[in-house]
């Protein structure tokens, strides 16, 4: 199975600050890293008047757009109240992953490193370090029973990573 692991954090930490780094310092060491993204917003990602849009919102459980460069599964979940990460993560194919990021889904029981940013209102108090943090990056020094990372350091963050890879393969 595809390791899983989320980077976790308040908003206005810099989580996707953090992974628009980590994911190509990671290709660089070979890693294919996946992405999943939790928003709480409503999102879309067709675009009003073309005809995937269109056609989509005429009632299509699913719609898949695809082109010779990408191809994106729409699938319209009105009623689900709750996402399912395991379900989203089934989804990709994990013939072409080494890793599946996750952005957000703190409170899912998959490992995890926290961000921890000063100045965000929060301190070192208000992290939360259960059995599935692996380590925590942050700008400041920190106190923790997990490895502390510099939340600065992409390419010590990435370093990090490949060896929980390598150890997670290992088992």
């Amino acid at each position: 199975m595809t390791p899983i692991l989320a980077i976790a954090a308040w908003s206005g930490t810099g989580k996707t600050t953090l992974l628009k780094g980590l994911i190509p310092a990671l290709r660089e060491r070979g890693i294919r890293p996946g992405l999943i993204k939790h928003t709480h917003h409503r999102m879309d990602v067709d675009t009003p008047g073309k005809d995937s849009y269109e056609l989509r919102k005429a009632g299509a459980a699913q719609t898949l757009v695809a082109s010779s460069e990408r191809w994106a599964l729409m699938t319209e979940t009105p009623q689900q109240e709750t996402l399912d990460l395991a379900y989203l993560v089934s989804r990709m194919d994990h013939s072409t992953l080494d890793v599946v990021l996750v952005e957000g889904f703190k409170h899912e029981p998959v490992s995890k490193i926290l961000l921890f940013r000063a100045g965000t209102g929060h301190s070192e108090a208000d992290l939360v370090l259960d059995e599935h943090v692996i380590a925590v990056a942050s700008d400041t020094a920190l106190n923790a029973v997990v490895p502390v990372l510099d939340l600065n350091d992409i390419a010590g963050i990435a370093c990090f990573i490949a060896e929980w890879i390598k150890a997670h393969n290992e088992r």
